[in-house]
C-alpha cells in the first residue's frame, strides 16, 4: 500500500517526536532515579532501542519510517525519494523532534522551552558520530538487501549497543541532535556543538553510502571468478 505524503509526512513527524520524547523523557527519569552515571545511561539506552523497534514496526510501512534526515538524504541520493519530499520530511523531523523535547519536559514538569548547557565536543565526539551514523546508515542499508524485515530490530539493537560504544553515545540523527540542543537535560548538547555533530553524521553517512554500494553490487558477467 502506497499512502499519500500528507500521511508519510505525518507519520515521520510522529516517529520523530515520540523518538526525542522517548530519549528526552528517559533521560530525564534515569537521572532523576539514580546518581550513577551509568545507571542513568543505561535506562536511556534501554527505552530508546526499543522505542524504535516500536516506531520503526509500525509506521514503517506508511513512511518508511526514516524519522533522521541523514536517512533521508541517502535515500534521496539512491533516488528512492524524490527531493522535494525529502526536503519535507527533513523538515518535519527537526519540528517533530524540537516537539519531542518539549513534550518531554512538560511531562516532567520541567521549563518547557530549555537550551542546553551540555557540553559534547572535541575529536574524539566527532569521530564518534562519524562512526555511530556509518553504522546506523549500514545496518539499514545491507539489511535491506539482506534481511529487510528485521530492520526494526537490527536497528534498535544498534542504537543500543552505539550508546555503549561510542563516546558520543550514538546520536547519529541531526533532527535528533538539534532537539536535544533545546533540553538542559542528561540528554542534551550544547546549541554551539551541535552543527560539528551533524558534520560528523553526513560524512558517517555518506562513507555507508559508499562502503555499501561497493559491497553489495553484485559481481559483473566479465569478472573473473576468485580462487577459493
Amino acid at each position: 500500500m502506497i499512502f499519500d505524503p500528507s500521511r508519510r509526512l505525518f507519520a515521520e513527524g510522529l516517529g520523530t517526536l515520540l523518538l526525542v520524547c522517548t530519549v528526552v523523557g528517559s533521560g530525564i527519569m534515569a537521572d532523576t532515579l539514580s546518581a550513577d552515571d551509568a545507571v542513568s545511561l543505561l535506562g536511556n539506552t534501554i527505552p530508546t532501542g526499543a522505542i524504535l523497534v516500536v516506531l520503526i514496526t509500525l509506521l514503517g510501512p506508511i513512511s518508511g519510517a526514516h524519522f533522521n534526515p541523514v536517512v533521508t538524504l541517502v535515500f534521496a541520493l539512491r533516488r528512492e525519494i524524490s527531493v522535494t519530499l525529502g526536503l519535507a520530511y527533513i523538515a518535519v523531523q527537526v519540528a517533530g523532534g524540537i516537539l519531542g523535547s518539549l513534550l518531554a519536559h512538560a511531562m516532567f514538569d520541567l521549563p518547557v522551552v530549555q537550551v542546553s548547557q551540555k557540553l559534547r565536543s572535541g575529536q574524539g565526539q566527532w569521530l564518534a558520530e562519524i562512526v555511530a551514523t556509518f553504522g546506523l546508515v549500514a545496518t539499514i542499508l545491507i539489511a535491506l538487501r539482506v534481511k529487510d524485515e528485521a530492520i526494526p530490530v537490527l536497528v534498535g539493537l544498534y542504537i543500543t549497543a552505539a550508546y555503549w560504544f561510542t563516546a558520543s553515545t550514538s546520536f547519529a540523527n541531526p533532527a535528533v541532535a538539534i532537539a536535544r540542543g533545546f533540553s538542559d537535560t542528561f540528554a542534551g548538547i550544547r546549541p554551539l556543538d551541535v552543527p560539528a555533530f551533524i558534520a560528523a553524521e553526513v560524512i558517517g553517512a555518506a562513507i555507508a553510502l559508499a562502503v555499501t554500494g561497493w559491497l553489495l553490487r553484485p559481481k559483473s558477467d566479465g569478472e573473473p571468478e576468485q580462487a577459493e
